[in-house]
């Protein structure tokens, strides 16, 4: 059995290991969901909503529009005008730095942000 032939600088390492992964993956998935907001790029725009926004976004991409349901904090594609849809079955987001894309029609949403990032409370959508 390999667990048995492991020496005690093996176990420290593989402890060492395991402790950075948790910290790390806390660190990046655990930032309060107040400050995190959706981006949206698309045809050489980008868009910003937070999770707290509920609406029908409709962006456009050389195939035509596709449309993203941003609702109770969670972001999912609701149609797009490629061939497969893979993208409207790809399910939703809302924990940072997950993403759904749909690359035939060049559209890319994220969950980004950090607990200390603060934006205007009034913002409604920002495109740059």
């Amino acid at each position: 059995m390999v667990l048995k032939n492991l020496r005690l600088a093996d176990w420290i390492v593989i402890l060492i290991t395991a402790v950075f992964t948790f910290f790390y993956t806390a660190r990046i998935y655990g930032a309060a969901a107040d400050n995190l907001r959706f981006i949206i790029n698309g045809n050489g725009e980008n868009w910003v909503y937070y999770l707290s926004q509920n609406e029908q976004v409709t962006i456009p991409g050389p195939l035509g529009n596709t449309i993203i349901e941003l609702k109770d904090g969670k972001a999912r594609f609701l149609s797009s005008p490629c061939i497969n849809q893979i993208c409207v079955s790809s399910g939703t987001i809302y924990r940072r730095a997950q993403w759904i894309a749909c690359l035939p029609n060049i559209v890319l949403v994220r969950v980004e942000g950090s607990a200390e990032q603060r934006q205007e409370a009034e913002l409604d959508a920002v495109i740059w």
